[in-house]
C-alpha cells in the first residue's frame, strides 16, 4: 500500500532523503519531468493536453514529518535532544525512536513516577529533563554509535484497523503523508493545463521549501493538500471539534499562515455538494501550511488548502480515516477539472 510506504518511511525537517527516494520512485512513471531542487523539493511535471492552455496549476504537499535531533551527550551514556517541529512534551514520554541514517534504537527516558514529588506528578513533563536511552554506559559509547546532529524519528509503524465498515489507519507522518498519497493518486489524471505536484522540504519548520518551489514554478493558482487537526474524541464542553474522522476532506477557509482565494474555495465546494462528495470545513483558525507560503510568491498566488482529519497530529502515532482520504482525491480530481 502506497500511505504505508509513505508513513514508514524517514523525513524529519531538513533530513527528508530517505522519503523523497520513496517518492520519486512512485511519482517518476506518472510524471513527464521529476527534479530536485537546492531545498530537496521534488517537483514533478505533467504537462497538459490542451497545448493552448497556458496555465500552470501547482499542487503540494509536504514530505517532511516532526521529530528530534542529537544535540549533547551525557556522562551516564545517554543523549540530549531538541526538538524539530512542533511537538507537545507530553507525547515524548516512554517513545520508541531511531537515531541516524544507521537507525540506532533507542527510548525517550524521563524519572519514573516514583521518584516524582506528589505535587510534581500533574505537572506537565519538560523535554529538556528527558533523554534519549541507546543502552551506552558512558559518553565515549555513545559517541561510537550517535552523531551530533543526527536526526531522531518515531519508531511507528503503518497498520489498517478495520471495524463496521469504517476503514482506519494508524502510523505516523499523517501530516503530510496522507497529503503525498493523495497528490500521487492525483498524479495519475488527465488536465487540460500543465500540472506541478510539488512535494515540499521543511514545512514543519517554517514553510521553507514551498517557499522556494513556488518561486520557481511561478503557479498561477495552487492547492495544498494536508494532514489537518482532528479533535472529534468525546468532550465534555459543548463546542464544534475542529475535523470529524469519516466526514470526508476539511476545506479550510482561513488559518495562522493565510485566507483562502475565494473563488478556489467557492469550487471546491461547489463541486463537492453537487457531486455528493462528503466534506468539512475546518472549524479553527489554527495552525498553518504551505499555502502560507505559496500564497506571497512573486506577484502573489491563488491558494486553498484541503486536508485529511489525523487524530493525534504531530505526535509518534495518528489515526485517519482510508475514506476521507479517497473522498480527497475524488473532490481535488473533479474540482481540478472544473477550474
Amino acid at each position: 500500500m502506497i500511505l504505508q510506504q509513505l508513513s514508514d518511511a524517514r523525513g524529519v525537517s531538513g533530513h527528508e532523503n530517505d522519503i523523497r527516494k520513496v517518492i520519486y520512485a512512485l511519482a517518476k512513471p506518472l510524471a513527464d519531468e521529476c527534479r530536485v531542487d537546492a531545498l530537496g523539493n521534488l517537483i514533478c511535471l505533467k504537462r497538459g493536453s490542451d497545448a493552448s492552455d497556458g496555465r500552470k496549476v501547482m499542487l503540494a504537499a509536504h514530505m517532511d514529518e516532526i521529530g528530534l535531533m542529537v544535540v549533547g551527550f551525557n556522562g551516564d551514556g545517554t543523549l540530549q535532544f531538541e526538538k524539530v517541529g512542533g511537538i507537545d512534551d507530553r507525547v515524548l514520554l516512554a517513545k520508541r525512536v531511531l537515531l541516524g541514517d544507521k537507525q540506532v534504537p533507542g527510548v525517550i527516558g524521563f524519572p519514573p513516577i516514583h521518584l516524582i514529588p506528589r505535587g510534581q506528578r500533574s505537572q506537565a513533563p519538560d523535554y529538556e529533563k528527558m533523554a534519549i536511552d541507546i543502552g551506552a554506559n558512558s559518553a565515549e559509547e555513545a559517541k561510537k554509535r550517535v552523531d551530533l546532529g543526527d536526526y531522531v524519528s518515531f519508531d511507528t509503524h503503518f497498520e489498517q484497523l478495520t471495524s463496521d465498515g469504517l476503514r482506519m489507519a494508524k502510523g505516523k507522518a499523517f501530516d503530510d503523508r496522507a497529503g503525498c498519497a493523495v497528490l500521487l493518486s492525483l498524479l495519475e489524471g488527465d488536465y487540460p493545463f500543465d500540472l506541478y505536484a510539488v512535494f515540499t522540504t521543511q514545512e514543519e519548520v517554517g514553510l521553507r521549501g514551498a517557499r522556494v518551489a513556488a518561486y520557481s514554478v511561478a503557479p498561477d493558482l495552487a492547492i495544498v493538500l494536508e494532514g489537518t487537526i482532528c479533535d472529534d474524541l468525546p468532550n465534555k464542553r459543548d463546542e464544534s471539534p475542529v475535523t470529524r474522522v469519516g466526514n470526508g476532506p476539511a476545506i479550510t477557509f482561513m488559518d495562522r499562515s493565510f485566507i483562502a482565494d475565494k473563488g478556489l474555495f467557492e469550487t471546491l465546494v461547489r463541486t463537492a455538494k453537487e457531486l455528493g462528495i462528503p466534506f468539512q470545513l475546518k472549524q479553527a483558525i489554527a495552525g498553518g501550511t504551505d499555502a502560507g507560503a505559496i500564497h506571497l510568491s512573486r506577484e502573489g498566488v491563488p491558494a486553498v488548502t484541503v486536508a485529511v482529519p489525523a487524530r493525534s497530529i504531530h505526535a509518534p502515532v495518528g489515526m485517519i480515516s482510508m475514506q476521507d482520504l479517497e473522498y480527497t482525491v475524488q473532490l481535488v480530481q473533479a474540482a481540478l477539472q472544473r477550474l
